[in-house]
């Protein structure tokens, strides 16, 4: 299921999408880059040949230029020329004739470049995005000296021989250190003393990849603009679309740059807490968390410790964030220390959001413990609804279904309930919290065996408006949710036999998450687990093997529960025994009813080894009540399966055919194709048994109930089962006296016995 808990993080540096860098202390110039900016506007504004598409591509580009980092201008004309090529063509052109000119053809520039606060008709509005970025560069350029002037003629000159080869004009000026270039041509001028002065080692920020318009190495620091746009920008896309946020190595790297000139940015160090966070890095993500609230502590004002504004606010979250922090960890004694301080210092603050917030991260410390939380979290679903909280209200409620699925509550009591929270999520336009809720209904129909529900449940997610481009063009289709949805797709086509669907589905995933993002275990776990069966029903063990460590890295019991299967399929029975047993100890300390089950059912087939049928019914009807009680159909009817089997052995197969009719529907509506064929081919055998006791007439059942069998194993490749099937079929027609039909399914059954490993002297008893 999608993890609740994960939403319940407080993002202080955003607020309605806007990172607060107010602390930054760089201020605006006019660069060469900027220059280029510029010319494409005032291009935009005076050209009458433009399309009406050019113009909208080219909208959409000026926020990310304006705000952006200075690009190259091979880069920059390159995005343009994405664009309209024509427009690429005339501001190069425009660069051109201003460089191999005199300094007073970049002085015309600015003086005919509309102004938007005194030209009336310009395109570009006072209160437009373009007018605001015009009127701060003309202010900037008339603030400059003629030396200023000079140097940032020479500078453009530069920019522009360095990326299109060196052209006629004025000579070039000596090289100039590059922190003094920059804060000669600051906003201040150079009389304003030390204000704004930064440090005299300019950081290497060296070639860095970045994505879409920030591919070109950054040439100078960031000025207070693009470093909140950058900072806002990789925010974002850590919470939406980790692919396309920078690597975590580069993006450290160029906090670290960022902090050398302003170690003060507290927004900085909380995203350089949030990029610690994706490769799971302890010291550093605890060590930029302190940071970040120790710098706003500082350049919190002068609020009282006990308001709600100043640096008493900035404790009471710095507790919760760190107590948050250690809970991704697993460090819960830690957690429980910091979430007792946020609380303290809430109450006495009579921050009632704040509470909330402990009491939410609370019940979902206490569920992480393993230790029953329903009643803290009912409370905290009370008093978020109390307060007008409906995000936490509607986290608290899908909490409740997560633990009610798993406690055994029955679908349609859970069903209702998260139908109540999506008309509240609805109403208020949560559309993360739909997302979770949609991935929740498809994980609870999974377990309860519903794959057809299950399947439309993801189809609903997939194709949700929400889902459409929100910001920097990137779709809320990159959560936590969306990766589960597509892990349950992936399993479900795969077990119908579509494994090319399923290999689709996978390695659309990798492109969405990568390995070095957050979420990539959920996709590497379900591909591994794929893997792992169809080794295993190709009979090629010694294939299925290596997987088992994998999948045990990625989720322990999984990884002890398939080890006990190879275990016991290669015949070391102790071993496999002893593995299961172990793996149920685990499963009743953690309450997973499931795994349980499953322990259970592969300890039956042991008992089977040694011909014990008889043994092994108490352990199945000890599964079967809690598979009944849990409303867990597909392990109810899988049990049933186990039931029946241990009957035929026992000579009752008339018994095993009465229990049988009770698993066939939900097996056949709802189960893989391997459960299907399974259960035919039991089905068969139970007919065959008990034709030759009463009725010889089910032999002619028994064969079209194996034919059945046999195109079920045939689409899912189990070449094991086929085996079987094809050494059924060809003794039956042999009773029969269906001689040709005897000959072909021999052959078949050579045929298939001879890719795959000797059969064990044991292969009667399995189901």
């Amino acid at each position: 299921m999608a993890s609740v808990h994960e939403s319940l993080y407080f993002n202080p540096m955003m607020t309605n999408g806007v990172v607060h860098a107010n602390v930054f202390g760089i201020k605006d110039w006019v660069t060469p880059y900027k220059i280029s900016v510029l010319v494409l506007l005032d291009e935009m504004t005076i050209s009458k040949r433009m399309t009406l598409l050019e113009r909208r591509r080219l909208n959409k580009l000026i926020l990310p230029l304006q705000q952006g980092p200075d690009l190259t201008l091979r880069h920059f004309l390159k995005t343009v020329e994405e664009c309209s090529a024509e427009t690429a063509f005339a501001v190069k052109l425009r660069l051109h004739m201003m460089v191999v000119g005199e300094l007073k053809d970049m002085e015309s520039f600015f003086d005919t470049l509309p102004n938007p606060f005194s030209d009336a008709e310009s395109e570009a509005s006072k209160t437009s995005v373009v007018g605001l970025f015009m009127r701060h560069m003309l202010l900037a350029y008339n603030k400059l000296s003629f030396s200023q002037v000079y140097k940032l003629y020479t500078a453009l000159q530069r920019y522009y021989d360095d990326c299109l080869g060196s052209q006629p004009g004025p000579p070039t000026a000596p090289p100039v250190d590059a922190d003094m270039e920059l804060s000669e041509m600051e906003l201040t001028s150079t009389e304003d003393g030390a204000e704004g002065k930064m440090d005299k080692e300019e950081p290497d920020a060296g070639p860095m990849q970045y994505s879409e318009l920030d591919e070109a190495p950054r040439r100078c620091p960031l000025s207070q603009k693009q470093a909140e746009y950058f900072l806002a920008r990789q925010a974002y896309l850590l919470k939406n679309d980790e692919n396309k946020a920078l690597k975590p190595a580069a993006l450290q790297e160029e906090l670290n740059n960022m902090l050398k000139f302003n170690p003060d940015f507290a927004e900085a160090h909380y995203l350089s807490y949030l990029n610690s966070m994706r490769v799971q890095d302890v010291f550093i993500s605890t060590h930029s968390l302190l940071h970040y609230f120790d710098r706003l502590i500082l350049t919190g004002g002068d609020g009282k410790s006990n308001g709600d504004e100043g640096y008493g606010r900035s404790l009471r979250y710095a507790a919760l964030n760190l107590a948050a922090l250690h809970c991704r960890f697993g460090h819960y004694q830690q957690a429980e220390l910091a979430l007792q301080e946020a609380i303290r210092i809430a109450q006495e603050s009579n921050d009632h959001v704040c509470l909330q917030h402990c009491l939410s991260w609370l019940y979902t410390l206490e569920q992480m413990k393993g230790s029953d939380s329903s009643v803290l979290t009912e409370d905290s679903v009370k008093m978020a609804a109390h307060f007008g909280l409906p995000y936490l209200a509607s986290l608290g409620i899908q909490s409740l279904v997560q633990q009610g699925a798993t406690g055994g509550k029955a679908a349609n009591m859970l069903m209702d309930a998260l139908k109540d929270t999506d008309i509240l999520h609805w109403k208020h336009s949560l559309s993360e919290l739909i997302d979770i809720s949609l991935a929740q209904t498809t994980s609870i129909w999974r377990m309860y065996g519903k794959s057809t529900m299950a399947l439309q449940c993801a189809q609903v997610l997939l194709n949700m408006n929400s889902l459409e481009q929100v910001d920097f063009g990137v779709q809320q289709n990159n959560t936590e949710a969306f990766a589960v949805v597509l892990c349950h797709l992936a399993e479900l086509h795969a077990e119908q036999g579509l494994f090319g669907a399923s290999s689709e589905i996978l390695k659309h995933l990798k492109e969405r998450f990568p390995p070095h993002t957050q979420h990539a275990k959920l996709w590497m776990l379900c591909d591994l687990k794929i893997q792992f069966e169809r080794a295993m029903n190709d009979g090629k063990y010694h294939l299925a093997e290596p997987h088992v460590a994998a999948i045990a890295a990625l989720d322990q019991m999984e990884g002890l529960y398939r080890k006990g299967l190879v275990m016991k399929a290669q015949n070391q029975t102790t071993d496999a025994y002893r593995v299961l047993q172990r793996l149920q100890l685990l499963c009743e300390k953690t309450k997973c009813t499931e795994m349980i089950i499953r322990v259970m059912l592969t300890t039956a087939e042991l008992h089977w080894e040694s011909s014990g049928f008889s043994t092994a019914l108490p352990l199945l009807l000890q599964a079967l009540v809690l598979a009944r009680q849990h409303h867990l159909q597909a392990l109810a009817s899988e049990t049933i399966l186990h039931l029946a089997f241990s009957q035929l052995m026992l000579g009752v197969p008339e018994q095993a055919l009465n229990i049988l009719h009770e698993a066939m529907e939900p097996i056949l509506a709802h189960g893989a194709l391997l459960d299907k064929g399974r259960a035919l081919l039991l089905v068969a055998k139970c007919q065959m048994a008990s034709s030759f006791l009463i009725s010889p007439p089910r032999l002619e059942q028994a064969v079209q109930t194996l034919d059945e069998a046999a195109a079920y194993f045939s689409r899912m490749g189990c070449k094991d089962r086929l085996r079987d099937t094809h050494y059924l079929q060809a003794r039956l027609h042999h009773a029969l006296g269906h001689t040709a039909q005897r000959n072909e399914c021999a052959l078949l059954f050579r045929m298939v016995d001879q890719e795959l490993p000797p059969a064990r002297a044991n292969l009667a008893n399995r189901l």
